[in-house]
């Protein structure tokens, strides 16, 4: 049992007064905020943003707002938790709900916060990153890391809805957030790496003395492929949920330095219930129903939805029809860190 501390209300009027003075503060009464016994105290709180509700507010923003006074027209995916307006869905990870419409460009711009985009609907809209046009297909995940030029255009008819996964909120914790623009990129004449150097899995461009390999050598992960991967790993799973990270194709770590994702398939009635990590999750489904209860609250959850999850949190899935999710974590960021974690249930 953890000894009870002094509070601040125990110390003279007088003292307090001069500590005040003095431009300090006691730690004892507050140790406890900060270093909890066992586990944190999250301020998190399980969300939940059904795409049947986002929708219809991101087409009226579409009306209301034009992409020139907006730079990006996204809605916030808010943590209950923070309340709504937080520029966080969990402490470290920010999503927004983005929509282009047909004809619009958003402007080129490049910042210190890193980006994923998760396409949710829509065709004919595509990513330029540093000179390279990636197109924007259904659950594709495409890469705009921190300090990479991107703009966005559309050459499509119909709207284009992508769900925006950013490191922000540490960039705002260390006050080194801020992005610079520019005129839109002129594009490159030829498909993007994923269709062309790193198109099979476990195959690379043959490397060559003097070679300087890109630290970002691919920025879209067409869902197809990964859709294909989850089919063929459940098929040989023995019942175990089929799980893919996506990673850098030369290094084979985390996409980004921040932020991992992984892409989950889940049969009819399947239950999955992981252990407790230290990581915050938020999941974002392509395609399927069922529910998720997260420390006991239940989640009914259907396509294109988003949920989210605080540290260490006691998580059930189960699917009632099949399910791929695509869940967004801070996985790779602990583990710079060296305090990653997993506690059996």
């Amino acid at each position: 049992m953890a000894p009870k501390l002094g509070t601040l209300e125990e110390l003279p009027q007088d003292y307090r007064d001069a500590l005040s003075e003095a431009g300090v503060a006691p730690l004892w009464p507050m140790m406890r905020n900060v270093l909890p016994h066992d586990a944190p105290r999250p301020v998190t709180r399980p969300g939940h943003w059904d795409f049947e509700k986002l929708r219809p507010l991101l087409l009226k923003a579409g009306e209301l707002t034009p992409v020139e006074k907006a730079e990006r027209r996204v809605l916030v995916l808010s943590d209950p938790g923070r309340g709504t307006g937080a520029m966080q869905a969990t402490s470290s990870i920010y999503i927004g709900m983005q929509l282009l419409l047909p004809g619009e460009t958003a402007p080129a711009h490049k910042h210190t916060p890193s980006a994923v985009r998760i396409i949710v609907e829509g065709k004919g809209g595509y990513t330029v990153v540093d000179g390279e046009k990636l197109p924007m297909e259904e659950g594709d995940l495409v890469l705009t890391p921190g300090g990479e030029w991107h703009d966005h255009g559309h050459d499509g008819n119909e709207p284009v809805i992508w769900l925006d996964a950013l490191d922000l909120p540490l960039f705002v914790y260390l006050e080194g957030s801020y992005a610079i623009e520019s005129e839109l990129q002129a594009q490159r004449n030829r498909p993007d790496a994923s269709q062309v150097e790193y198109r099979a899995s476990g195959l690379a461009p043959a490397r060559r003395a003097g070679t300087q390999i890109r630290r970002y050598p691919m920025m879209r992960y067409p869902w197809s492929r990964t859709e294909e991967a989850l089919r063929e790993m459940a098929r040989y799973g023995d019942g175990e949920v089929a799980e893919l990270d996506y990673v850098n194709p030369e290094t084979g770590e985390d996409v980004l330095p921040t932020m991992g994702f992984t892409a989950m398939m889940l049969a009819e009635s399947q239950k999955v219930s992981p252990p407790r990590r230290s990581t915050s999750a938020v999941f974002h489904v392509i395609r399927g129903s069922g529910t998720t209860t997260v420390d006991g609250e239940t989640i009914a959850w259907k396509a294109k939805g988003t949920f989210s999850a605080p540290v260490f949190a006691a998580i059930d899935h189960q699917a009632a029809e099949e399910s791929f999710l695509v869940q967004i974590h801070d996985r790779p960021l602990q583990e710079r860190l060296r305090y990653y974690e997993e506690r059996p249930r």
